[in-house]
């Protein structure tokens, strides 16, 4: 398969730290027995997916200072094509804690922090210049702070226009504003859909009319992850419910860019969206074995896919 270029936006990447401990007592010192750093943030995270799935992604968003300098070498270490807009704002460091006897991952996230107006016109300008040559265009993560609400909703208009696949992988205000400019894909996780409609969902039943109603809103398709629980999938005709695999976590953080990767790439190879999301939940249920975000491995994702079945409800 010829690998096709997509695009990975997102304003917050990270330096991933992973730190290994036997066992976390809190209030006492403790000794990793391993630490990891990589590339991260859940653009970078989609993007190393796609690598790994064959495609030619390419990243995008705000690096600054000797955060941004180790992001970016990272990335060209992998072999990944990058175009980010350097920023004055040192980029964000989060934190993996693994406790081994508990089987428990938390996870330490640095807020983003503000950069400048004018730097928002700099990556207005990359997104521009790629567009046109990509097959989709992914947008995920919420927008730094103090940025555009509407940017999302500027990219998915750029992506229609340019006929590429447009994907919304966020929540709230960056989520309501894309939804006007008909998204070809939105993906919330399922509290993120919550807080998008404004109120709790208990149950598929309140989940799938959450769902339907960002269909109304402009979503041509929407997939909403919920962790271990099933994945559900609106196209506006049909629902498909996607079981995830039981696998041993490892560590699950980016699972669900995993999957938006997964999904991305099956779609545009022509798969209805049921099929794509078994894929999604294939690649997804890969990242959970591995120590960092992001890092599957291919074998493992074909091996997962043929465990998991598209439920059509």
């Amino acid at each position: 398969m010829n690998p096709m270029k997509i695009l990975c936006l997102g304003t917050t990447p990270a330096v991933q730290r992973v730190m290994i401990f036997p066992r976390l007592m809190l209030d006492a010192v403790n000794r990793a027995t391993a630490t990891l750093d990589g590339a991260a943030g859940k653009s970078v995270n989609v993007a190393k997916v796609l690598k790994v799935l064959g495609e030619q992604p390419i990243a995008t968003g705000f690096l600054g200072g000797d955060r941004g300098e180790f992001l970016r070498a990272a990335l060209a270490g992998e072999g990944i094509e990058s175009d980010f807009v350097t920023v004055t704002t040192r980029t964000r460091q989060c934190l993996t804690v693994i406790d081994e006897s508990a089987g428990t991952q938390t996870e330490l996230v640095e807020e983003s922090r503000p950069v400048k107006p004018a730097d928002f016109g700099k990556l207005r300008a990359v997104i521009r210049r790629h567009v046109p040559e990509c097959r989709a265009v992914v947008m995920s993560g919420t927008i730094v702070t103090g940025g555009p609400p509407g940017l999302y909703f500027e990219c998915v208009q750029m992506a229609n226009e340019a006929g590429a696949l447009s994907v919304v992988d966020g929540q709230g205000a960056a989520l309501i504003e894309a939804l006007k400019a008909k998204p070809g894909l939105v993906k919330p996780n399922c509290s993120e859909l919550a807080a998008t409609v404004g109120r709790k969902l208990k149950g598929d039943a309140a989940i799938m009319k959450a769902m339907r109603e960002l269909w109304e809103r402009g979503a041509q398709r929407v997939v909403v992850t919920a962790g271990k629980e099933p994945t559900l999938a609106f196209d506006g005709k049909f629902f498909w419910r996607i079981v995830t695999p039981q696998v041993r976590v490892v560590n699950p953080i980016g699972s669900g860019d995993a999957f938006t990767a997964g999904l991305v790439s099956r779609l545009l190879r022509g798969e209805d969206l049921g099929e794509a999301c078994r894929w999604g939940s294939a690649a997804g249920s890969a990242n959970a074995l591995t120590t960092m975000a992001g890092e599957v491995n291919r074998v493992a994702v074909e091996q997962l896919a043929r465990k998991i079945e598209a439920q059509a409800i």
